[in-house]
């Protein structure tokens, strides 16, 4: 790894944020940032709410300075799941791409993947990706997104000039 990446971790959850259920897919997620791409400069827990989900998202991009934020939880279809609307107010570019392959890969594991409505997108020169809350679901996640993070981060950064020529490990032409 090069560039070491800056990201923060947003657990939604009520419960959590009410201290009746222990958060274990935060620290999980921490766990493998720290392992795999840098370090975590901000881990959060906010209740299921639009303007908590909202304002904690805009502090992390525009505060922090996170390179990457990850939410976890509230992607789902109960009436409390606004993690999507809530960063969807926030993003100003979309990357629909990675929650895609989220998706896509997930439902390799769980049908239940095609009810996830997590979004992926840039604030100023921040990536959001959402994620499910679970943390089985976490670990499956970052497993897929991880190896183009630091690619991302250089290209949002304007790090990159060439990019069909950088030589990314898929790459055929």
């Amino acid at each position: 790894m090069a560039k070491k990446i800056r990201a923060a971790v947003l657990t939604v959850s009520t419960r959590a944020s009410g201290g009746v259920r222990e958060d274990t897919s935060g620290p999980a997620i921490c766990g493998l940032i720290l392992e795999r791409i840098g370090e975590v400069v901000d881990y959060s827990i906010v209740s299921d709410d639009f303007n908590e989900i909202q304002a904690a998202l805009i502090r992390l991009c525009d505060t922090v300075g996170a390179d990457v934020v990850f939410t976890l939880g509230g992607t789902g279809l109960a009436p409390s799941d606004v993690t999507p609307e809530a960063s969807q107010s926030v993003i100003q570019r979309h990357v629909p791409g990675i929650s895609e392959v989220i998706r896509a890969k997930s439902l390799e594991k769980t049908n239940r993947a095609m009810l996830s409505r997590g979004v992926a997108g840039t604030r100023n020169k921040t990536l959001i990706i959402n994620m499910p809350g679970s943390e089985k679901a976490v670990r499956e996640t970052f497993e897929i997104v991880h190896t183009v993070l630091e690619h991302a981060v250089e290209l949002i950064h304007g790090e990159v000039e060439d990019c069909g020529r950088s030589g990314g490990a898929d790459e055929t032409s």
